[in-house]
């Protein structure tokens, strides 16, 4: 690859924005927007978002009709946040936000349906109409499809997304790095053992399992080979390390176009969690976290054990979706901790440590500034998968997409000990197919 080609690749993996060729690929993709209690009340206000840099105004209507719409008044750009969400019983019988600088009126389509400021007779209404995004409500969170209508594609079946509430927990929290660095934390297996190692000594791995650093870490092997299986839906990583016994430890992880990926499953009737890592802009993304059993309820021990922010969730900053633990405080580093404690980061919480390490590296994508190893294959197999995609789109629009199909996202991660002469792709074939019987 040229100078050149690598810049302008860098500079693809850096935005996300309207026209990019990043940005025109995620908006093939539902994307998750906020958790649908935040929204469970028709009268409820406007709530700003912000998703691959625009700035947007979700709300549902007295129908129960959600709507996600481009922030400003088409009339003089005032913010919609402001805005009245009146219902039927309103005086002109519509449900819609009406901007308060000057009465414009909105619906759930984007459509200007008032303008009380302009003459009885006047058609000047029907020519206005602001972005606005279908959503949905799907597994306790609001999604949008923010790409071309005749493009959209079917809803997502992913497993945590279809088995019930009560099987399910997820949290989210603003991270203060682009999405692309923050998912490759998700992809790169090989820090658990050395990152996380603190989490798997001392911690008594908590009612969901969590001992993924201790495997690799007491066996002594924390450099782990990676076998990359390219897929429909993105890639299928194995990391192969060695046992005291001369067996394989395999810890297989899944990663889902764009933005999604799976972490191993610790035993056979252990929860399982994931992550989806969304743009918010081009130096900031959200963190969805997911823990769920395809099989029974969570019980209340695994409850309060997300709850209170062990594992892949965070304690927040009260009536905030941000961590407590965060760059202003150090993310709670206790350098005592660190000196004599078996800690690398002196981090209490594989959250928290995931946070620090990903918002330490900047906000943007720095390849240049890297120096990767053999351990980083998987990440660069995915950086590869983006930049050719979001080309091969910008090339031909007819071009269709890895991962819109939603029968291609029932699958789940998995881990096992191996002999040396069992395939890995064989002997976990079962463990990473998603048959939950609540998909329809």
């Amino acid at each position: 690859m040229s100078q050149r080609e690598f810049m302008e690749a860098v500079d693809l993996l850096n935005h996300t924005g309207p026209g990019t060729a990043l940005g025109e690929l995620l908006r093939r993709y539902w994307v998750p927007v906020m958790h649908a209690r935040d929204l469970s009340d028709p009268w409820a206000e406007p709530v700003r978002v912000k998703l691959l840099n625009e700035p947007l105004i979700v709300f549902k209507d007295t129908t129960g009709r959600i709507a996600l719409l481009q922030e400003f008044c088409a009339h003089r750009r005032a913010s919609l946040y402001f805005a009245r969400n009146e219902g039927e019983d309103c005086a002109d019988g519509h449900p819609g936000l009406r901007c308060p600088y000057h009465g414009w009126k909105y619906d759930v389509t984007g459509q200007c349906i008032d303008m009380p400021n302009e003459p009885a007779n006047s058609r000047f209404k029907q020519h206005v109409k602001l972005t606005s995004y279908p959503c949905v409500e799907r597994g306790g969170m609001i999604w949008a499809y923010m790409g071309k209508p005749e493009e959209m594609p079917g809803l997502p079946d992913l497993e945590w997304a279809v088995v019930p509430n009560e099987h399910r927990y997820v949290s989210r929290r603003l991270e203060k790095v682009c999405f692309t660095q923050a998912m490759e934390g998700g992809i790169d297996s090989s820090h658990a053992s050395i990152l996380h190692a603190d989490t798997a000594l001392w911690a008594d791995y908590g009612p969901l399992g969590e001992s993924d650093a201790k495997q690799p870490l007491m066996n002594g092997d924390t450099a782990p080979r990676f076998f990359i299986e390219p897929t429909d839906y993105g890639l299928l990583i194995g990391a192969r390390r060695n046992t005291p016994d001369g067996r394989y430890y395999w810890r297989i992880t899944q990663w889902l176009m764009p933005w999604y990926t799976f972490i191993p499953r610790t035993s056979a009737d252990a929860p399982i969690s994931g992550h989806a890592w969304v743009p918010i802009d081009d130096e900031t993304c959200w963190a969805w976290s997911m823990t769920y059993h395809p099989d029974r309820p969570l019980t209340q021990a695994e409850i309060d054990h997300c709850e209170s922010g062990h594992g892949i969730h965070v304690l927040h900053i009260p009536g905030t979706e941000l961590a407590a633990q965060n760059e202003s405080n150090d993310y709670g580093m206790n350098r005592v901790f660190q000196r004599h404690m078996l800690s690398i980061s002196g981090i209490d919480g594989v959250a928290a440590q995931d946070q620090a390490m990903q918002e330490s590296m900047g906000p943007r994508f720095e390849p240049a500034l890297e120096s990767l190893g053999s351990s980083d294959s998987a990440i660069v197999a995915a950086r590869r998968r983006l930049i050719a995609e979001a080309r091969a789109l910008a090339e031909d629009s007819t071009m269709v997409p890895s991962n819109l199909d939603p029968q291609l996202h029932r699958v789940r991660s998995a881990s096992a000990v191996l002999t040396t002469d069992e395939s890995w792709l064989d002997a976990t074939y079962d463990q990473r197919r998603a048959l939950t019987k609540y998909y329809a």
